[in-house]
């Protein structure tokens, strides 16, 4: 019978289609081709009506037969191609666990944030409070409670960046706004003053900003640790002890210190200290242009004009201030010959501290 031998050679290329299907896509384009909604063999069945009806009972038999066969050779092949790709799949993404690892690089703290965090807690083992103020602040509280009022010299020495009128008056501009970016942390202790119960030990890390240019020893942003001491019976030998044992424990207990004369305007008598140069030893090289010392701030004892315009009693309390450059401190400390490199993001130079 013509049809009967039409099904027998379908089912035999069908089966040996699906023997030599390589993967599982090649598998699927044989199913389709043969029992998809239009395949060669679901052909057959739907052509069922033009068979005589004498021949029907044994096509369809046979249609079922070959069909039921096809199936199940269908199913066993895709199980061989589905466990043979996943094995190829477990094999590709293995891991040599005899390859040496790749260890992360650690993360660590800035330079900068290094030292605060150094110069912090040795106040703080000295009982001192860690105080954070506003960058923004006010002319009263970076200049004039400073004892440095709008005709004072020393302003010139602080020029800054002014900040306009907030309700969108672009009128008001240096000189006439007395809103600014800080040159300095000390409005914050004028802010404690104004605040705090006496006696006050406290200190004030931060941001601040200056119109200069940047160059190997100036930056326009820089970092400043702040101090302050008010208490009754407070000397200048408060000062330089406090100050020598800082240096000591932030340089090395075998560094010198020396106090040289100096002017502020909010402290008097003023100072600034200096520490023996760490690789001459005082002997005088080239980090220390020959002198032996390496200046690293500035302090003095709190004018009487600052205490009273904090409403705090000269007469009673006394006081001493200090003030030091973090970006300094570190590059004395460590050597670096510019203060830009610590602000450059240069990660072979960061990951050595």
């Amino acid at each position: 019978m013509a049809i009967a031998e039409e099904l027998s050679a379908l089912r035999a290329s069908t089966l040996e289609a699906i023997a030599q299907a390589a993967t599982s896509a090649d598998l699927e384009a044989v199913r389709v081709q043969v029992i998809g909604k239009s395949g060669t063999l679901t052909g057959y069945l739907r052509s069922m009506g033009q068979v005589p009806k004498e021949e029907r009972a044994e096509v369809g038999r046979a249609v079922n037969e070959a069909r039921a066969e096809v199936e199940e050779a269908l199913a066993a092949r895709k199980a061989e191609l589905s466990a043979a790709e996943l094995s190829a799949a477990i094999d590709a993404a293995a891991v040599d666990v005899t390859l040496p690892g790749r260890a992360q690089q650690m993360g660590t703290r800035h330079l900068i944030n290094g030292i605060i965090d150094e110069v912090s807690d040795i106040f703080m083992g000295l009982g001192y409070k860690v105080v954070e103020g506003s960058e923004i602040e006010t002319d009263y509280y970076n200049f004039t409670a400073l004892n440095a009022p709008a005709d004072h010299p020393s302003r010139s020495m602080q020029d800054t960046f002014y900040v306009r009128d907030l309700s969108g008056d672009t009128s008001r501009v240096r000189g006439e706004s007395d809103v600014l970016l800080r040159t300095q942390t000390s409005g914050v202790q004028v802010h404690v003053m104004e605040d705090w119960d006496l006696p006050i030990y406290m200190i004030a890390p931060g941001k601040v900003y200056r119109r200069d240019v940047a160059d190997p020893s100036h930056l326009p942003q820089f970092h400043q640790i702040e101090g302050l001491v008010v208490d009754r019976g407070i000397t200048f030998g408060d000062l330089k002890g406090t100050l020598d044992y800082v240096c000591k424990q932030l340089f090395g207990p075998e560094r010198k210190t020396r106090f040289r004369a100096h002017y502020f305007p909010f402290t008097e008598p003023s100072a600034e200290v200096d520490v023996s140069c760490a690789v001459c030893h005082g002997e005088g090289c080239r980090m220390c242009k020959g002198t032996g010392w390496l200046e690293i701030l500035g302090c003095g004892m709190v004018d009487p004009n600052v205490l009273s315009m904090s409403s705090i009693d000269p007469e009673e309390y006394s006081g001493f201030a200090f003030g030091m450059g973090v970006e300094r401190i570190a590059c004395l400390k460590y050597d670096v010959p510019d203060l830009r490199m610590l602000l450059e993001g240069d990660m072979r130079f960061l990951r050595q501290f």
